[in-house]
Parts: structure tokens; sequence; C-alpha cells
């Protein structure tokens, strides 16, 4: 999905987003709060030594697993296997669960009862719950209480917390595997446009803080603006004019909850030259200023 010159970044998502549970085994967030992190447009990325689950209880989502397409609406779910590169796209107000799990707590189930799945490693998978019926459509009942429950046990403190979670994840982990039986075909992307999206979000990466206007990102990949926007909008349904943006609010974020640096600091080490701009750029995407985010989000993490 991308050149040697670019290799797919590895996202460990507790050191990246959450550094109190950075040796975790199990990892849970909403997907708005993940959204509201990392921004609605998810650029290709892998998770090695981890599988990953996305439950979307409402609205859409356009997912890419290596190669294959889906593009589908609430509820649905799709699992990423460790070191398979995926990227997604989610409307603004879609919502629904995150896990991250490392791999031996899928190997062990698999080794329990190998009917549960294909022998590793295990192919991606989508699967569009409201396709489902009979015994299914009672799984994936199940599969939205247990999600629940594991976010409920995730946000409370009781007693035998550790042992509930990895009791609840296993669970989850067994509903989603007997379900990935259904999952749904791939639809046919153009190639060419896929490899141009994720090379734009690459020299997104690459040139952010720079604040290189889209004339140059074009000519970089060999494409006319207007060309980059179609292909953007197409895959993305988002701009690329937002696409950049997007990035930009991403590494805010991270600066405002994971430094203690100030606004104005912060304002500075993204290439902005005034405090004014950046906080009334943050604003307008965040709907509040840098220090209402930093105080909403509990303060400095560090």
């Amino acid at each position: 999905m991308r050149s040697e010159r670019s290799p797919i970044p590895n996202i460990n998502i507790g050191q990246v987003y959450d550094q109190r549970y950075s040796d975790a085994e199990i990892h849970y967030d909403r997907l708005s709060n993940l959204a509201g992190f990392f921004g609605r447009n998810m650029p290709v990325h892998r998770h090695d030594r981890f599988f990953q689950v996305h439950y979307v209880k409402s609205g859409a989502v356009r997912v890419y697993l290596d190669d294959r397409q889906f593009v589908e609406r609430g509820p649905m779910f799709f699992i990423t296997p460790p070191t398979i590169p995926h990227s997604f796209v989610t409307e603004f107000d879609a919502d629904g669960h995150v896990l991250t799990v490392r791999q031996q707590l899928v190997w062990q189930l698999l080794e329990e009862d190998p009917a549960l799945a294909p022998p590793p490693p295990m192919a991606p998978v989508c699967v569009a719950l409201d396709r489902l019926d009979g015994d299914q459509l009672a799984e994936a009942r199940r599969l939205e209480l247990m999600f629940e429950a594991l976010r409920e046990e995730i946000e409370g403190q009781a007693n035998g917390r550790a042992p509930a979670l990895h009791a609840l994840t296993r669970l989850v982990l067994i509903s989603l595997l007997r379900l990935s039986a259904h999952a749904l075909k791939a639809r046919p992307a153009r190639h060419e446009d896929l490899q141009v999206f994720h090379r734009f979000n690459a020299l997104i990466e690459a040139h952010y803080l720079e604040h290189l206007p889209l004339a140059g990102y074009a000519e970089r990949l060999g494409v006319t603006e207007a060309r980059l926007n179609d292909i953007c909008r197409r895959i993305a349904d988002l701009s690329s004019k937002r696409l950049v943006l997007e990035r930009l609010m991403q590494e805010a974020r991270r600066l405002l909850l994971f430094t203690g640096h100030s606004a104005n600091e912060i304002c500075y080490q993204l290439g902005f030259k005034d405090p004014a701009y950046f906080s009334r750029f943050f604003q307008r995407y965040a709907q509040m200023t840098p220090g209402e985010y930093r105080q909403r989000q509990g303060g400095f993490r560090g």
C-alpha cells in the first residue's frame, strides 16, 4: 500500500493515546473519544502484536483493510489483525467502541477451540450486524450488551475489576469470532487512487509542520490539486485541505495532553506564527479553546 520509502507506521495505542496504559494487555475506549483525539480520518497504519476491533453503533464508516474496501453504516464491526495495514474515516456523529488486545489473548482462544476461526494468521473482516438473522442476530445482541458491560467496567472502580475486564474481553472476542463467519465481501477500489491517497497521507505526516500549500503536495504527487481533492473526497469524504488540518489538530491535542507546554509554546511548535490565530484555529475545529480542551480531558497526562 506504500512505497519502501514510506514505511507504514506502527501505532501502539497505549503509548500514543493513553500513556497510563502503555503496557496493558487490554485497551478500551469509546470511538468518539479516539476520533476526538486522532481525527475522523485515520491514515494507513498497523498495530504490531495487537488485534484491534472497531464496533460502530451508529454512523457511516469507510474502511480499508489492506487492499479491501468497505463502506458501511452501523451497527457493524471490523477486526484488524496484527501488522495488517488499515485506514478508515468515520462520520462526524459516528460512535461505538474500540477494543485493542494483545495477540496472545486471541491465540489462546483459538488454541482452546480452533473451530472459532480459521488457523492464524486470521484475515481482516468486516461484518454488518443489521444483515444478520436467527442465531447470528441473537449473537449480535449479546455482543452489544457485552461491549456495554465492558465499557461500564472500564469506567468503574469496583472490586475485581481486572479479572472482570479479562473475562468480558474473552466473551467479546468469542462473540466477534463467531460472527466473523458472516464477513462482507470487499468492494472494488481503484488501486491507483488508493495509492495516491496513501502517499498523500504519508506526505502530510512528513510536511504538516511546514504548512505546505496544497499545490506543493499535488506537485510532489504528480497530480493536479483538483484531482487530489477529488480522490480525497471519494475515498475519505473529506477535502484534501481538511486532511492536512486534521493532522495539525491531532498533534495539537497530543501536545496539550502529554506535555506541559503552554498554548503559546505549542503554537510555535506546530509552525503557527500567531498564538491568537492558533487559538482561533483550534477552537474552530474543536469547538473549545486549547485551555478548555486540556481541562476537560483531565489536564496534562505527563
